[in-house]
C-alpha cells in the first residue's frame, strides 16, 4: 500500500520543473528520441498512461491528465470516446467492449474531477457509448485486503489503499494491476465480480528494503511490490512490480494464467512500470523515471528532461535499452513494440506533450 505510483512520480518530477518548459518542449527533442528507430505516431496527448494497440491498426489510450479515453487511428487521428473519467490509468478492449480503470484519489485525498468515483472500472461499447461502472476496486480492497497490510491507524488510511495502474483483457479474463493495494485483481467483464488473482510478496532480499522507516505501514517488513504492468503471452501472465522504486527491488513475475501461481521471477530491476512480451519470449519494460535527478533539490545545470526514461529489453538473459522519454504503457502487436511517451509531462506543466511511439529492435543497445 505504498504511495501511488503517480504520486511518487509527481514528487520526483516536480524537481524537474525548475528547468523551465524550453528544454522539454523542443520539437526536435520530443520527436527524435532514439533517432529513426523510435517513430512518433501521434502527439498532443495529456498524461498517456495505459494503451492498447487494436486489431484495426490503431490504439486506445488512457489520458490521465484530462480524464479521457481516446481512440487513435492508424494515421494518428484522435477521437475522444470517454470523457469525465478523472485519473483514468488503464484501458483494454475485447469482446466488443471497451474497458477503462481509474486511479485513486488525489494526493491530498480529495476526489478527482469527473463523472465516476476513483478506482472505478468502466465498461462501454467500442465507441464509448453506454458507459457504466461495473466494479469499484477500493470497495474490494476494504472488504478483502488481499495483501494483509494495516489499512487504517486511528481512523485514517495508511498510504494508498487502492490505486489501479494498468489493465489487460485476454482469454484469461480482465486483469488489473492495483499498485496501491499491492495485488492483481481479476474482474469478470460481464458481471463485474472481483477476485484476487495474485499478491506479490514484499521485497526483503534488498538491504535498503529492511532499513528503518523503509515502510510507512505499521507491521510491514520489506519494500511494497506495487504492481504496475500486465502482459499476457506464451500461455502466461507477466506482471511488473515497482518495488517502491528502491534500486534492485523491482520484479517481473511470470504466472500461471489460471491459478496465479509463480512460474518464474526476474529480480534486481529498478522501478519497472509497463510491460510487454513477444511470442518469442522477449520481455520489454518501461522505466519512466530512469535518469531523473535524485533528491528534492534542483537538477544539475543543463539537465534535459527529454532524457528521462527508457525501455529495457530482456532477451536471452541479456538486457539492452532504448531511449524513449518518460514511457509508461507498452504493448506489442503486429510485430512491433508501442509505447506511450512523455507520459508525465503534465507534472512539468507541459500540456499536450504526450505521444504514442513505435520502437524498433534496432533502438535497443
Amino acid at each position: 500500500m505504498k504511495a501511488s505510483t503517480r504520486t511518487r512520480v509527481a514528487a520526483v518530477v516536480a524537481t524537474l520543473g525548475v528547468v523551465g518548459a524550453g528544454a522539454a518542449a523542443s520539437p526536435a527533442t520530443a520527436g527524435s528520441a532514439g533517432g529513426p528507430a523510435v517513430r512518433v505516431l501521434t502527439r498532443g496527448l495529456d498524461g498517456p498512461y495505459g494503451l492498447q494497440a487494436t486489431s484495426h491498426g490503431g490504439f486506445v489510450v488512457a489520458e490521465g491528465d484530462t480524464g479521457q479515453v481516446t481512440r487513435v487511428g492508424r494515421h494518428g487521428a484522435q477521437h475522444v470516446v470517454i470523457s469525465g473519467a478523472g485519473g483514468v490509468a488503464g484501458v483494454a478492449e475485447g469482446g466488443g467492449h471497451l474497458f477503462a480503470v481509474l486511479g485513486g484519489p488525489n494526493e491530498d485525498g480529495s476526489p478527482r474531477a469527473g463523472r465516476f468515483p476513483a478506482t472505478s472500472l468502466l465498461r462501454s461499447t467500442r465507441g464509448g457509448h453506454h458507459v457504466q461502472v461495473i466494479a469499484n476496486l477500493l470497495r474490494y480492497e476494504l472488504a478483502h485486503n488481499p495483501d494483509g497490510q494495516v489499512q487504517f491507524v486511528k481512523g485514517k488510511p495508511v498510504d494508498a489503499l487502492s490505486n489501479p495502474f494498468s489493465m489487460n483483457k485476454s482469454r484469461y479474463g480482465l486483469l488489473v494491476a492495483d499498485g496501491g493495494a499491492n495485488d492483481v485483481l481479476k474482474v469478470d467483464p460481464r458481471t463485474g465480480r472481483v477476485s484476487t488473482f495474485f499478491v506479490p510478496p514484499t521485497v526483503k532480499d534488498v538491504p535498503a528494503c529492511l532499513a528503518p522507516h523503509a515502510q510507512s505501514n505499521p507491521g510491514t517488513v520489506g519494500c511494497d511490490p506495487v504492481p504496475t504492468g500486465i502482459a499476457v503471452a506464451r500461455g502466461s501472465v507477466y506482471v511488473s512490480t515497482l518495488g517502491a522504486e528502491v534500486p534492485g527491488a523491482g520484479r517481473i513475475y511470470r504466472l500461471n494464467p489460471h491459478t496465479g501461481k509463480v512460474r518464474e521471477v526476474w529480480k534486481n530491476l529498478t522501478a519497472p512500470t509497463g510491460i510487454a512480451v513477444t511470442q518469442s519470449g522477449r520481455i520489454f519494460f518501461s522505466e519512466v523515471l530512469f535518469g531523473a535527478p535524485a533528491g528534492d533539490g534542483p537538477p544539475p545545470p543543463g539537465f534535459n528532461p527529454a532524457r528521462v526514461g527508457r525501455i529495457t529489453m530482456i532477451s536471452h538473459h541479456r538486457m539492452t535499452h532504448a531511449r524513449v522519454t518518460m514511457p509508461t504503457g507498452l504493448d506489442y502487436r503486429h510485430g512491433r513494440l508501442y509505447a506511450s511517451s512523455w507520459s508525465i509531462a503534465g507534472f512539468l506543466h507541459l500540456p499536450h506533450r504526450g505521444q504514442i511511439v513505435s520502437v524498433r529492435l534496432s533502438a535497443f543497445h
